[in-house]
């Protein structure tokens, strides 16, 4: 390489992102994940034994995914494939693979791919790696932010070990920070940038775990940044919380409406209501309306709710939970966030009891069993003679002619006759309501016995 080559290749490089420069090149000066590249882990052996197995990197964004593949690529010697699932489909997919079979045929080189959010492959293109990952000519590294679960096809999932990959702590955040401004060659050492407490914590708080995110912000605080006062020679520009706050606007909440985060978040506002945590659940709304949640969806999981965890408990949940939908549809956003925001309070808040969920899950059952039992004769419709002539509605005991307006009689068919599915808590409205059904199975039970049925009205 002649002076002008280098001076290219320098100037090329300092051209590239900061987060892009200072990827880490071996684990060595990998940062977190220590469960999986740590002294004794999995990764780590396979790569120093140069015996790396296809797997699927399972991780939020900025974690470190990208990297490792990388480092494991490097490390075993191999040919290293970077593939975009967003920017490639089959024909792409054919002609790595037979650049994989040239690999191996000329060179004796086992070929890594590093398939780049592996969750937007559809299931035919998911397809044409499948016999080349069981016959071992390409070794694939997927990459993914969403459950593989949901997201890879099954006979390519059980050829590759997940990876779970953490989000990064605010700890190994700051590190990579200032393994950053401390770099010389491809960091921002030579800039001598300052970065002062307060900067500090703020980015790493709202970095979010996400390495990249911190680094590019970085970046572009470092550009805003003042030079040095003249009574601090040898020192560079100084990054305050003022520079930082104008270099990182405002961050996007990590989340895919599609994807596991989506379902994990509606899960937490769930349990929350159910736990009666309303500090808990106001969170979880704000947290899924901040990030681009549908509010009808959230909207409609309150409605069942008010009916699967509270029922009975306390009947006017489900209608403050229809009102809040209504009531957003009509405002819309950012108004209508409020009465969402009620309404998740009132549920959290209400009696809880899921003895309307439970009942309605053993009916299923019985229905499951019984099949299509018959209507009691007594009960049917009788609207002809002839329906009247076979015993329809024979014997049917009319409930407002009794003073308790109820009458003992079995409604249920006769293979279900007895049963028992509702059975009322002692929470909220439900007491009332148990109380009463007490009272009204005790009269039937006596009017079985033989005994005297309630009083008719005069």
């Amino acid at each position: 390489m002649d002076l002008f080559d280098y001076h290219a290749r320098k100037d090329a490089e300092a051209g590239r992102p900061l987060a892009e420069r200072m990827r880490p090149r071996r684990l060595a000066e990998f940062i977190g994940q220590s469960h999986v590249v740590g002294d004794g882990s999995l990764i780590r052996m396979a790569a120093e034994q140069d015996r790396v197995f296809s797997m699927i990197l399972w991780g939020p964004p900025g974690c470190g995914k990208t990297t490792l593949a990388r480092i494991i690529a490097g490390d075993t010697r191999s040919h290293f494939v970077h593939f975009s699932a967003v920017l490639s489909g089959v024909k792409e997919i054919r002609a790595v693979i037979e650049e994989a079979r040239e690999q191996q045929r000329l060179h004796r080189r086992r070929t890594v791919l590093f398939v780049d959010e592996i969750h937007r492959f559809n299931k035919a293109q998911q397809d044409a790696f499948l016999h080349h990952v069981e016959s071992g000519l390409i070794t694939l590294i997927g990459a993914t932010t969403e459950n593989p679960s949901f997201e890879v096809i099954a006979p390519l999932l059980s050829r590759c070990r997940v990876v779970t990959l953490d989000r990064l702590t605010e700890e190994e955040i700051a590190a990579i920070v200032a393994q950053a401004l401390a770099d010389e060659e491809r960091g921002l050492g030579a800039s001598r940038i300052q970065l002062d407490s307060e900067a500090l914590a703020l980015l790493v708080r709202v970095a979010d775990g996400d390495a990249r995110a911190a680094l590019n912000s970085l970046e572009v605080a470092a550009s805003l940044a003042r030079p040095p006062e003249a009574s601090r020679p040898g020192t560079g520009p100084v990054v305050t919380r003022a520079v930082m706050e104008q270099a990182l606007q405002k961050k996007a909440l990590v989340y895919d409406k599609c994807g596991e985060e989506h379902y994990n978040l509606i899960s937490a506002l769930h349990k929350s209501l159910r736990g009666s945590d309303p500090d808990a659940a106001l969170y979880w709304l704000a947290r899924m309306l901040e990030a681009g949640e549908d509010p009808f969806f959230i909207a409609r999981r309150m409605v069942r709710f008010a009916s699967e965890d509270i029922g009975n408990a306390d009947p006017p949940a489900l209608g403050v939970a229809m009102q809040a939908m209504e009531a957003f549809r009509f405002l819309g956003h950012p108004e209508g966030e409020l009465a969402l925001a009620q309404a998740a309070v009132y549920l959290a808040t209400a009696p809880k009891s899921n003895s309307i969920y439970i009942a309605y899950g053993r009916v299923q059952e019985a229905v499951a069993e019984k099949g299509s039992l018959p209507v009691p004769l007594h009960i049917r419709n009788a609207p002809t003679a002839l329906m009247k002539g076979l015993g329809y509605g024979r014997g049917y005991r009319y409930a407002h002619d009794f003073r308790e307006g109820y009458a003992p009689q079995d409604y249920l068919p006769d293979d279900l006759r007895g049963r028992v599915f509702y059975h009322p808590s002692d929470r909220g409205y439900e007491k009332t309501v148990s109380e009463r059904l007490d009272r009204w199975r005790q009269l039937r039970r006596k009017a079985a016995e033989g005994g005297t049925p309630p009083d008719r009205k005069p």
